[in-house]
């Protein structure tokens, strides 16, 4: 093998933090898991039973690359009952990243600027890098709120996409009204691409969701059964967007994907009939006990939705602390892997309650003892 037989591109990409620390973990023992962006409960019996019926009755074949149809024209209706768009169409694609991939190869060119909010998911910026744009990075520290001046003064005539996600990765931060309204707006007068991840739309605990397609019918919404259903590993997200986008994303589909796992879609059909409402009330409740037991020793900002806290280090930098954490057997993850800071730290509260008990403690522990 020769090294350059390897593309340029990849070069400028990192292997993930996050799957670091999942390697540290599997060299501990008994560690106290802080670190894992996915939910602790099972993925619930009536989707499972619907799989495992379409195995049985052999729908194991591709199916239509926009995904089964009883599926799409389950959520075609739902997503026109919300938004009453004209020209917004529904698809499955392989997972939310499959989408995020889709919509960002579909939308950038090289040298294409595409804006995120800093902190942002580890995945934007290298799905970003593979379509061969520029990733624009605009603050939101302290309180991981976007400030939608900074954002128009960010634009040039390079920016293609600005890309939005609340309920957040890493930090929690669910958006409210105004900004997301202000955000949408702004892309709407830009004529920029504006892609809404929604991956954690179920999981806000203080107020409502809000999506920006509510205020831009231009928006590009991804999302998915993966969090809301516990079903990171079968592969099935969706996406909806105008007519004209989808169409080009449901080309590069056809020829990368193909399609989401057949039996994997009739699993998620059932899963839009289970009601998850009291895994949501059970998140809230984790939530509340990691924010009182942490909020004297931490400055906590977000943590409005989704299953994590992003939160500031209380000496040294976010990776130093993480180390620390480590030594003393806690998985968390430096928030440099998500940031172009390295200040915070990211914590997932998706684990049974004497796991969260464990990592207080610890925490808290080593807030006191400092470096």
């Amino acid at each position: 093998m020769s090294e350059r037989w390897i593309s340029d591109r990849m070069h400028h990409i990192d292997a993930s933090g996050i799957r670091k620390v999942f390697d540290l973990a599997a060299s501990l023992e008994s560690p106290i898991n802080l670190s894992i962006g996915q939910p602790h409960f099972d993925t619930p019996e009536p989707v499972r039973e619907a799989c495992k019926q379409a195995v049985d009755s052999s729908r194991n074949a591709y199916s239509q690359t926009q995904g089964i149809k009883p599926l799409v024209d389950t959520l075609q209706s739902r997503v026109d009952a919300e938004y009453g768009h004209a020209d917004r169409k529904a698809f499955v694609t392989s997972g939310t990243s499959g989408g995020l991939m889709l919509a960002l190869c579909t939308l950038v060119d090289p040298g294409d600027e595409v804006i995120v909010f800093d902190p942002w998911f580890v995945m934007y910026k290298h799905l970003t890098t593979m379509a061969g744009g520029k990733v624009v990075n605009i603050p939101t520290y302290p309180d991981f709120r976007i400030d939608v001046d900074r954002v128009r003064d960010a634009i040039t005539d390079r920016t293609k996409v600005i890309l939005f996600n609340s309920p957040a990765n890493p930090t929690g931060t669910v958006a409210g009204e105004e900004e997301v309204r202000a955000l949408a707006e702004l892309a709407a007068e830009k004529d920029i691409a504006l892609i809404s991840d929604e991956i954690y739309r179920i999981f806000c605990y203080d107020g409502p969701f809000v999506s920006p397609a509510q205020f831009n019918d231009q928006t590009i919404v991804v999302d998915g059964f993966s969090k809301s259903h516990s079903m990171t590993g079968w592969r099935v997200g969706w996406c909806h967007g105008p007519e004209h986008v989808v169409q080009q994303m449901l080309k590069l589909q056809q020829f990368t994907f193909v399609c989401s796992p057949q039996p994997a879609q009739w699993g998620g059909l059932a899963a839009l009939d289970v009601d998850m409402s009291s895994y949501v009330d059970e998140y809230r409740q984790k939530r509340d006990f990691m924010r009182e037991n942490l909020k004297e020793k931490f400055e906590i900002h977000g943590a409005d939705g989704a299953f994590y806290m992003f939160l500031k280090a209380p000496w040294g930098t976010g990776s130093e602390f993480v180390r620390k954490a480590i030594e003393n057997n806690l998985l968390i993850i430096p928030g440099n892997v998500f940031s172009e800071s390295d200040t915070h730290f990211r914590l997932s509260y998706a684990a049974d309650d004497e796991t969260l008990r464990r990592g207080v403690e610890v925490l808290n522990r080593l807030a006191d003892e400092g470096p």
